[in-house]
């Protein structure tokens, strides 16, 4: 028979014992030694039924193939436009992956993507070295046009959505903003009313701070019905999306294989 050690949410350190027995299963985060599971980082429990993980508090993005997230254009050449998703490498947007369209070849590309839009991409390879290719083909998929970018923990972003779209489908039916969370930890929102805007972004900066505490859904749900309506537009800006490290490109860069 297995005991649990720890409680859902709870904050636990590398070395914490979190069960004993062989009833639990360690999952990300968790190794098994002997008849017990332990931490093997600092971080917040989540338990699923038998297994439990560790799910960090902090970490930088690591792109995953399907992830969806939200690039920066950065640079384009004769067929591929360059995007920065948060990571060492940009990632690779060829024309044939960007639009449903025709595109010539010699096309000025900077009419469909010029540098400095934001875009909702998906991520459908990332090769050995790290090498990423997104595509603009698939639902919500789009230049993001107006609106704010805000940038959160890449770690926080399950914490945003909430359980089945949970978290930020509030914050949706309380702003009325349209809200486009990627996987690398950008947000997109926007709002008809400057002010909606503002409270749906004061909304995620708050669960990012607090995504450790328990009952958070009842927080920002009292937190959103408190201040609708009369949140100052100019009292907290958002985190700027700072650019990491891009390795230099060539004008003669073709497809990634």
């Amino acid at each position: 028979m297995g005991n649990i050690l720890v409680e859902e949410k709870q904050i636990v350190v590398p070395g914490e014992v979190l069960a004993d027995g062989m009833d639990f299963l360690p999952a990300n985060g968790a190794f098994r030694e002997n008849d017990k599971v332990i931490s093997m980082r600092l971080g917040m429990v989540s338990v699923n039924g038998r297994l439990i993980k560790v799910i960090p508090l902090t970490g930088k993005y690591v792109p995953r193939k399907d992830d969806l997230v939200i690039g920066k254009v950065q640079d384009m050449n004769y067929s591929s436009w360059f995007i920065d998703v948060g990571y060492a490498n940009d990632g690779m947007l060829n024309m044939r992956e960007a639009t449903s369209d025709f595109i010539e070849r010699g096309a000025e590309l900077s009419k469909y993507y010029d540098i400095g839009d934001f875009v909702a991409a998906k991520i459908t390879n990332v090769t050995k070295s790290k090498m990423i290719d997104l595509t603009m083909k698939g639902p919500g998929l789009k230049k993001l046009v107006g609106g704010r970018i805000v940038q959160i923990t890449p770690v926080k972003v399950p914490r945003v959505v909430g359980k089945q779209g949970s978290m930020i489908g509030m914050i949706k039916q309380f702003t009325n903003c349209q809200i486009l969370v990627g996987q690398n930890g950008r947000v997109w929102v926007s709002g008809k009313e400057p002010t909606d805007e503002h409270l749906a972004v004061e909304a995620i900066l708050m669960i990012e701070e607090k995504s450790h505490v328990s009952g958070l859904t009842d927080k920002i749900k009292s937190f959103l019905e408190q201040h609708k309506g009369k949140m100052p537009v100019a009292s907290v800006a958002p985190k700027p999306v700072e650019k990491p490290f891009v390795k230099p490109k060539t004008d003669n860069q073709g497809e990634r294989k």
